[in-house]
């Protein structure tokens, strides 16, 4: 109730996060919001999230409701299959990472596009929350700097390790969003949305997915796949604020196997990584012998057999 008092008054601010550091399975720098923030933050997301989900292409697959990894790696074997007449005829896979994606987000480039289509929307239809309550929320997460005063968990050399791309405490004035928030995931979708538009409408490739800052075309012809980098790499620059991770532009025969979201996807077969497979291992021999509960323990293993269900290799 006091929340909710401070949200309608307009006393509402943004707490302290906490930050720590992760390795598994890659090394990332994450903000934990406080559970009051956290609130909020779905309260934004259940609002935002109808008004901006129909402008969503399908083939973007991250935080979206009957959606995911699974979901993205079963759509680059569709588009494979489709493009390749079923593995009949040439094809590749070209692959493009944004550098430091999350730290380079322009904060205010973010709240405006938001805002123009909150603004568009509500002149047609009938919003179902206050749009000034909601775009002074917004206002409140969109711009606060989750590094002020945050507390650190863990030791300050983990974060010598980490790559200052990688972290808020080295991002430009204005920029970087927080991993760790939910409103993170659907913001990154919305500050996406426009190169999803820009690769399927304008450089008119049918067979293309994205999974945050992960994404992929398909084509049939390897010179259209390489012409396409330079457009990409200035429509992100001049649009967006951002620009292609150098060391991960891939140019793939499928022949060969192509690797998204913890997979590889070859002809007629898909597996998981052997990164993955160990980190299933691992976690189910944990859980086995510290877990004390046995439908704890059976929750767990009948998630990873019904997982494996959907690849070739065995665990």
């Amino acid at each position: 109730m006091r929340l909710y008092d401070d949200i309608v008054s307009g006393r509402y601010r943004v707490g302290r996060s906490m930050c720590f550091v992760i390795r598994d399975p890659v090394l990332r720098e994450v903000f934990a919001a406080s559970f009051r923030d956290r609130i909020v933050h779905h309260l934004l997301y259940n609002w935002l999230m109808p008004i901006f989900e129909p402008t969503f292409i399908y083939d973007s697959y991250s935080c979206r409701e009957g959606k995911g990894t699974l979901f993205g790696i079963k759509r680059l074997e569709h588009h494979i299959r489709t493009c390749s007449d079923n593995y009949r005829k040439e094809c590749y896979v070209l692959k493009l990472d944004i550098e430091g994606y999350f730290m380079n987000i322009s904060r205010q480039r973010l709240y405006d596009m938001i805002v123009s289509r909150l603004q568009k929307y509500s002149s047609s239809h009938r919003l179902s929350f206050d749009l000034l309550l909601a775009l002074r929320l917004l206002s409140q997460v969109i711009f606060n700097d989750p590094v002020k005063g945050c507390y650190r968990k863990g030791r300050i050399s983990d974060w010598k390790e980490l790559p200052f791309s990688k972290s808020l405490f080295h991002a430009a004035p204005g920029c970087g969003l927080p991993i760790g928030n939910l409103t993170s995931q659907l913001f990154s979708n919305i500050y996406l949305s426009g190169l999803d538009d820009y690769v399927k409408r304008v450089l008119k490739f049918r067979h293309y997915g994205r999974y945050v800052d992960d994404f992929y075309i398909v084509g049939s012809s390897k010179d259209e796949l390489l012409d396409a980098i330079p457009d990409i790499r200035s429509y992100l620059s001049s649009e967006l604020g951002l620009r292609l991770h150098p060391r991960k532009v891939h140019l793939t025969d499928i022949r060969k196997g192509v690797r998204f979201l913890g997979a590889v996807v070859k002809p007629h077969q898909r597996y998981i990584c052997p990164r993955g497979v160990s980190r299933a291992r691992a976690h189910m021999n944990e859980v086995l012998t510290a877990e004390y509960n046995p439908y704890r323990i059976l929750s767990v293993l009948q998630s990873y057999a019904g997982y494996q269900r959907h690849f070739h290799n065995e665990w």
